[in-house]
C-alpha cells in the first residue's frame, strides 16, 4: 500500500505566489492546501491537522509572527506541524528562526519555487517535531535547567543548557554564531564569535565525557553549528 501523501498548507495572501507553490509542491507529491488570512490558520488546523506550514511573515487578520508564536504554543491532541517562514524582511530573519518562535527555515523573497520544495523536502526529513528524548538519548528538563546524555547528568551552566536546547531543537539545522549568540544572551551584550565557539567547545568536551564518540554537535566551516544525532 501507498503511504499517505504528506500535508502541507500554504498561507499567502498572494494568489499568484500560492498558486505558483500549490503547483510546484503538488508536483512533488504533497497534498496542500491553501489560505489567504492569518487569523483562519489556527480554526483550519484544528479539523484539519497537516504535517508543514508554509507560512508568510505579512497577513491580513493576523501575522506570520503572531501564528507562528499560537501554533508553538500547542493544539490540543494535535501535533505540531514544522513551520517554514516565508518573509521579504531581512531583518525579521533572525526572529523567524525560532530562537523565540520556533520557526523550523524561513525563505526569502524573491525565491526559486524549486528552493521552496527543496526546504520543504529537508525540514520534513529531518523530522523536527518527531518525539523527542528517546531512551538512552539527549533529554532535557527546562525546569530544572539540566540535560542528560545516555542517562547521565552533563552538568551544563544555563549558557551552554540554552545553546544545546535552541540546537537540539531542530536537528540538521546550520546557526550561525550570531543566532546562537541572540539565544544565549537575552540582555543584548555585545560578545565575540570566539565566545560561543568557547562554550560550544565545553559543551562538546562535556558531551563527549558522557558518551565517547559520539559527536552531536558538528562545526559547518564559514558558516556556524548544527545537532545532528
Amino acid at each position: 500500500m501507498l503511504e499517505p501523501a504528506q500535508r502541507i498548507l500554504i498561507v499567502e495572501d498572494e494568489n499568484k505566489i500560492a498558486n505558483v507553490l500549490l503547483d510546484y509542491l503538488a508536483q512533488s507529491g504533497y497534498e496542500t492546501h491553501h489560505l489567504t488570512r492569518g487569523d483562519e490558520v489556527e480554526p483550519w488546523l484544528a479539523e484539519h491537522p497537516v504535517d508543514l506550514v508554509l507560512l508568510d511573515l505579512m497577513l491580513p487578520g493576523k501575522s506570520g509572527l503572531d501564528v507562528c508564536r499560537a501554533l508553538r504554543s500547542g493544539q490540543a491532541g494535535r501535533p505540531a506541524p514544522a513551520i517554514v517562514m516565508v518573509t521579504a524582511r531581512v531583518e525579521e530573519i533572525d526572529r523567524l528562526l525560532g530562537l523565540e518562535l520556533g520557526a523550523d527555515d524561513y525563505i526569502c523573497k524573491p525565491f526559486s519555487p524549486r528552493e521552496v520544495v527543496a526546504r520543504v523536502k529537508a525540514v520534513l526529513r529531518r523530522g523536527t517535531h518527531a518525539a523527542a528524548g528517546a531512551p538512552g538519548g539527549l533529554q532535557l528538563d527546562e525546569a530544572a535547567w539540566r540535560a542528560t546524555l545516555d542517562g547521565r547528568d552533563l552538568g551544563l551552566t544555563a549558557v551552554e543548557f540554552q545553546l544545546l536546547k535552541v540546537l537540539s531543537a531542530r536537528p540538521g539545522r546550520i546557526f550561525s554564531r550570531e543566532q546562537l549568540m541572540d539565544a544565549m544572551y537575552r540582555d543584548e551584550r555585545i560578545v565575540s564569535d570566539r565566545t560561543v565557539d568557547s562554550h560550544i567547545k565545553k559543551l562538546r568536551r562535556k558531551m563527549d565525557e558522557a558518551a565517547p564518540g559520539r559527536e552531536l554537535i558538528h562545526s559547518v566551516y564559514g558558516l556556524g553549528y548544527k545537532y545532528e544525532p
